[in-house]
């Protein structure tokens, strides 16, 4: 087993939240409720990055920031129509999801 790890972020739609996330290149991998209208728990995924959204109160707080690095930061600031930021370290931008959760994107200097 490789060990990882995998950030959780709440959501109130997790519907909504998959949407948002295949725009970043994430794909639906699995859902999960406890009984049919129960709260969602879905994992998404991106080229062995994993995230945990989920619709339970108390799994995660709002606001939270997620750091993704990855190799197309152009063509995401393209997908969501905002400016790349030069760091020394990265070209990055800053995304909200629809329930404020932060990720920023960058992909590194060489």
């Amino acid at each position: 087993m490789r060990e990882e790890v995998i950030p959780v972020l709440r959501v109130e739609d997790a519907s909504a939240a998959v949407a948002w996330y295949e725009r970043l290149g994430f794909v639906k991998q699995w859902e999960h409720r406890f009984e049919p209208g129960f709260p969602a728990f879905v994992e998404v995924a991106r080229h062995g990055v994993r995230l945990f959204l989920s619709e339970h109160e108390g799994d995660a707080r709002p606001d939270t920031l997620v750091y993704l690095r990855a190799r197309d930061v152009d063509a995401i600031a393209a997908e969501f129509g905002v400016r790349v930021e030069d760091a020394p370290w990265a070209r990055e931008v800053e995304l909200r999801d629809p329930d404020g959760n932060r990720l920023r994107v960058g992909t590194p200097r060489e």
